[in-house]
């Protein structure tokens, strides 16, 4: 079989991976359904990033799996997850549609539960500077990054955002996230600044066209979360950093929280998140990078 990548797509090797599984295994079909979910996951997950399943490397793997956690998925869930996955690969390898194991290195328990990444100050500030805010549609993709790191909003709770949502005088945003949980976060200076800049664009951006979302597009009404993983692709790749992805704009936000001194309660809040051991990871990157900075510094270290 041709083994560039690529050159199938993600369903059809999810289907191929499952009639296997299915003929050739004789797995049930609530097993076939559990598989197909978390598959079906993945592949979204790969549209997402530009990419296939085929082109997926581990790094990819890993801030899936931190994204299923920080969505509140427990252990066995994402057990189950990295089985999938590591079962349609050893297929592909088998076929000879790939030659490499992106999980290869997702075995152990401590291996999946990786630290989440995040961007540095500096990181942040390039990549913040990369749109042309001369320009509608970069005055929107400015304002869209500020109120990412301002927020830690997920993509899919920022395209849904309308205009609606947002307290100006306040400051303060209200969104749903996963289950349709409401919370407000305040926005910050900086953010609220660009958002207002922005609307004037929006409503150029709209023409005749209406839309009730916040975030908007000449040729759609509303970005998808497809266009918001492109744009922060395209201005990553500006800004000289080699893998970026739109969580790590959240993992950014909550570090950089609890780097200077916001309690563990207040970011679960922000975040969204229902139980505050999905929180306690950030507490795990900030004591690292004080031992790294310990090392560094003290004379005795």
């Amino acid at each position: 079989m041709n083994s560039e990548p690529g050159h199938l797509s993600s369903v059809r090797l999810i289907d191929e991976y499952l009639r296997y599984l299915r003929v050739e295994r004789g797995l049930s079909s609530n097993t076939l359904s559990a598989y197909r979910r978390d598959l079906t996951h993945l592949a979204a997950f790969a549209q997402e990033s530009e990419r296939e399943i085929l082109t997926l490397e581990r790094a990819n793997l890993v801030d899936q799996v931190a994204r299923l956690r920080d969505s509140g998925s427990n252990d066995a869930t994402i057990a189950r997850f990295i089985s999938s996955v590591k079962g349609l690969y050893k297929y592909l390898l088998a076929e000879g549609l790939t030659r490499r194991d992106p999980t290869i290195f997702l075995e152990g328990r401590k291996a999946w539960q990786a630290l989440p990444r995040f961007l540095s100050p500096r990181e942040i500030a390039s990549l913040l500077a990369q749109p042309d805010t001369k320009t509608d549609a970069g005055l929107r993709d400015r304002a869209l990054f500020e109120l990412m790191y301002a927020t830690g909003m997920r993509v899919s709770e920022l395209t849904a955002l309308k205009p609606s949502d947002v307290e100006w005088e306040a400051g303060v945003v209200t969104c749903f996230g996963k289950g349709s949980k409401q919370r407000r976060v305040p926005i910050g200076r900086d953010a609220l600044e660009f958002l207002k800049r922005y609307l004037p664009s929006r409503a150029r951006l709209l023409g005749e066209k209406s839309s009730s979302y916040l975030f908007v597009d000449r040729r759609t009404p509303r970005l998808t979360r497809q266009q918001v993983w492109k744009l922060i692709k395209t201005y990553g790749e500006k800004a000289g950093i080699d893998y970026i992805t739109p969580h790590m704009l959240r993992h950014s936000f909550a570090t950089a929280l609890l780097e200077n001194g916001a309690d563990l309660r207040s970011v679960q809040l922000m975040l969204g998140h229902s139980n505050i051991t999905t929180t306690q990871v950030y507490t795990h990157v900030t004591s690292r990078r004080l031992v790294e900075s310990y090392k560094k510094f003290h004379p005795r270290s």
